[in-house]
């Protein structure tokens, strides 16, 4: 696209990431042509940027033959297990997965679109591009994800600390010691690849995530993540490597010469010699759509739930990582996948195409169009954990 071109189409996905190209996928299947998917990197970015040695938390296995789609993978017909030959993906591989799936159904993806803003008009949108051009659509979904939006400026002196999402190789970080503030997903990770280089890690966070056993695994540490976890408890030098600090909410940081004072929410000092390490997350993927959608009493953004729509802006509809129904997180690929068939399905009903539901039917068998929320409300399984609680709660120290 040229500066200062318009361009024209019925539907506009932002993103070309799993979720942009997902719900792409589903609206092709329905019949809908005229569409454009565009991303301001490339497609896959955010799996691009990852650390070294990333990979997916959830396994990757080809059984679509059997109706049991690949957990990771973004439409019924493919397999990142079969494409890729390994459970879990590293980003350059989950990203090249994308790059052939999008490639293989020829889907409209334009890269270097940088949108700037978006104006709702009477009866569409106008998207407008850092280029200086601009895209009328009469839909809009929004699936920008979040890779791209740490969350580094949550406290006072956030910024002396380095967000986890912005080290690029963990071996590269001069230093024997490490202070992570951050204990679920990111944090465990992060503590767990420094521990593997030798390094000493102390993990601070607000809550006691490696002893959770909440159902959902949203909100607790995965089956991978413990699995890796006991393998260093296990280790001889697990006392003088890994310590573990629960409740410990951090609200600032000062920065010295050669060292770093965190204070907690007792304003009780903790020094570091190297830079602490934020993993705690990231911002709202919404970003510049954010205000087009109405958010309730704990600022989480409001979706319909027939079909992920904003309930202030008819027409712009989300896919991806903050989609959440229920007080249930869709934060993984398989669970925001789920709602693909639904986007497609409403999408395609209103720019007046047929047989819809036959056409989305392979969509349906495989949990692609889930329509029954009430199934993500309750997550708790028949046969109850073997164990209260993780082996590695009995390893927590309290700050």
């Amino acid at each position: 696209m040229i500066a200062s071109e318009t361009i024209f189409t019925r539907v506009l996905i932002v993103g070309a990431g799993p979720a942009g190209l997902g719900v792409g996928l589903a609206l092709q299947k329905t019949g809908v042509a005229d569409m454009l998917i565009i991303d301001a990197r490339e497609i896959g970015a955010s799996f691009r940027a990852w650390t070294a040695g990333m990979s997916m938390l959830t396994p990757s296995f080809h059984s679509n033959a059997f109706g049991l789609t690949d957990l990771n993978a973004i439409n019924p017909e493919s397999s990142p297990a079969d494409f890729l030959r390994t459970q879990h993906p590293d980003g350059l591989g989950y990203a090249a997965y994308l790059d052939a799936v999008a490639g293989h159904h020829q889907l409209p993806v334009s890269t270097g679109m940088e949108v700037t803003a978006i104006d709702r008009q009477a009866d569409h949108f106008i998207v407008h591009l850092k280029n200086g051009g601009t895209i009328h659509c009469d839909f809009l979904v929004w699936a920008a994800g979040q890779f791209f939006s740490p969350r580094d400026r949550d406290f006072s002196g956030a910024e002396h600390a380095i967000h986890s999402s912005r080290v690029k190789d963990w071996s590269a970080l001069s230093g024997d010691s490490f202070t992570i503030i951050g204990g679920y997903e990111s944090g465990i990770d992060a503590a767990l690849r420094l521990f593997d280089l030798g390094k000493s890690v102390r993990i601070l966070s607000r809550g006691e995530p490696w002893s959770s056993d909440h159902p959902d695994p949203s909100r607790s540490l995965s089956p991978r993540t413990f699995d890796r976890l006991r393998a260093a408890l296990r280790h001889p030098e697990r006392k003088e490597r890994i310590e573990f600090s629960k409740n410990t909410d951090i609200r600032r940081i000062e920065a010295g010469d050669g060292f770093w004072i965190l204070y907690d929410h007792d304003e009780l000092p903790i020094v570091c010699k190297t830079q602490p390490i934020l993993a705690n997350g990231y911002q709202s993927g919404l970003g510049l759509a954010s205000s087009l959608f109405n958010v309730d009493a704990h600022g989480l953004p409001i979706f319909t739930e027939e079909a992920d729509e904003s309930t202030l802006t008819p027409g712009l509809f989300y896919s991806g990582p903050s989609l959440v129904h229920r007080k249930s997180l869709f934060c993984f690929v398989y669970k925001f996948r789920a709602r693909f068939g639904v986007i497609a399905a409403e999408i395609a009903s209103r720019l007046g195409k047929t047989q819809i539901d036959e056409k989305l039917l392979p969509y349906l068998k495989a949990g692609f169009m889930n329509s029954d929320l009430d199934c993500c409300t309750n997550c708790e399984c028949a046969i109850e954990s073997q164990h209260d609680a993780p082996e590695p709660a009995q390893f927590s120290q309290s700050s």
